[in-house]
């Protein structure tokens, strides 16, 4: 494919996203069902294209001075990839692929400077304007860096399985992608994110991934798995388990003695934790499902250690998936506060006298963090905070959590509360 074809095509699934409401992995998917003649590389540049619009759309619309999927797409070409001007006005004008000539107001302002100096800060931290009261609650004068922090591609992170592995060995097996190590955390490794026109590294594409040395995995997700601490030897439920990455992080953190359970109120969810747990060398893993609707009798009361990785608004992932950002709603925030008090209070249950409950989101907003911890205490007033220890990235907040941003910790967005159970 040619440019003016990619940028075409670039606009088309930007605006499939936006009529069918489709997420946009789906829709890149369904771009490159119908479009057989394009080649790997044709199909990472147009979803390069595609997520770096979603990421930047609102400071992109307001230099361009249009909102639309073509204004986008070129100002993407143009100010994010660098493409000179001459290069956006020949791939636009490819009388045969290209989305058609420039109109004299594209022209002056893809070839004048563009500033957002100007801009109110939900368009430079990209973000809608409904969000503002939450962004400057969580972040006041820095919320615009923030977020604009979040617009940013994000590199590719994994963890040393040190029930197979050690970094060295690791390091060697992912040299082909020059990964580096990361001190945040013993077991953490980093392989930048490469260009946007080229498909993201495919570390699972590494013998040693079959063979259970590391997985993909946040380095903000392994801090906040890591805010647990020594846990060998007790045990632990994992209430929230979903898709089994936290609970990978805390079996290997257990050195395989004590006993780690698995659960999450959706079944579907805990398909591949099993096999996960095999290829990992998992040996003191149970996995629970509600299925069964007595999978938790017996455990209540008796946990050293219950770890909540909450459902939320998924705010602290904008950079791994921005269309959702444009797609959150008053009511699903509200509908995900809901649901976070009632898994905070059903997972207390399983708390021993004298355990803790680790608190985790990865979301921004205070609603969904500080506020649910704080309507939890009241409810629960034989809990307290415990302060998180102070971590190599991120920051401790005034009450003692642990804030995670990519701003500040070059991590997804988390948020960490520990509580401790009065004896």
């Amino acid at each position: 494919m040619r440019d003016g074809g990619r940028l075409a095509a670039a606009i088309a699934v930007l605006g499939d996203i936006a009529a069918r409401h489709r997420p946009a992995h789906l829709a890149l998917k369904a771009w490159g069902d119908g479009a057989r003649y394009a080649g790997a590389k044709d199909r990472a540049f147009v979803s390069g294209l595609v997520l770096d619009g979603l990421r930047r759309r609102r400071s992109l619309a307001w230099m361009m001075g249009a909102e639309s999927d073509r204004a986008c797409v070129l100002a993407v070409a143009r100010f994010v990839w660098a493409w000179p001007a001459e290069r956006v006005r020949a791939a636009a004008s490819d009388a045969d692929h290209g989305p058609g000539p420039l109109t004299d107001d594209e022209e002056q302002r893809l070839l004048a400077p563009q500033s957002l100096a100007s801009a109110p800060a939900p368009v430079r931290g990209d973000y809608s304007d409904w969000l503002e009261p939450l962004m400057i609650r969580a972040f006041g004068e820095d919320r615009a860096e923030e977020a604009g922090a979040l617009a940013a591609r994000a590199p590719v992170d994994l963890r040393v399985n040190t029930l197979k592995a050690d970094k060295a060995r690791v390091l060697k097996a992912l040299s082909p992608f020059s990964a580096q190590s990361l001190e945040a955390t013993a077991t953490a490794i980093r392989i930048a994110a490469g260009q946007a026109d080229q498909r993201a590294p495919f570390a699972e594409g590494v013998p040693g991934f079959e063979k259970g040395w590391f997985e993909v995995q946040d380095l903000g997700s392994q801090v906040a798995a890591a805010a647990a601490g020594p846990i060998a030897n007790l045990q632990v439920l994992d209430f929230c388990a979903g898709g089994g990455g936290k609970t990978l992080t805390l079996a290997a953190a257990m050195e395989n003695t004590g006993q780690l359970y698995a659960f999450d109120a959706d079944a579907r969810r805990l398909t591949d934790t099993v096999r996960r747990a095999q290829r990992a060398g998992v040996r003191n893993l149970q996995v629970r499902s509600p299925i069964d609707p007595k999978a938790l009798d017996g455990l209540e009361g008796r946990m050293d250690l219950v770890f909540v990785d909450a459902p939320c608004t998924g705010s602290g992932t904008w950079r791994r998936r921005p269309d959702a950002k444009w797609r959150l709603t008053a009511g699903q925030l509200d509908r995900r506060m809901a649901e976070q008090d009632a898994v905070l209070d059903a997972a207390s249950l399983h708390v021993r006298p004298g355990g803790r409950l680790i608190y985790v989101t990865c979301s921004l907003f205070c609603e969904e963090n500080e506020d649910r911890v704080a309507a939890f205490l009241a409810r629960n007033p034989r809990f307290t905070v415990s302060p998180a220890p102070k971590p190599v990235v991120g920051r401790l907040t005034e009450g003692g959590f642990l804030r995670l941003t990519p701003r500040t910790g070059g991590t997804d967005g988390f948020f960490v509360a520990i509580l401790a159970a009065a004896k």
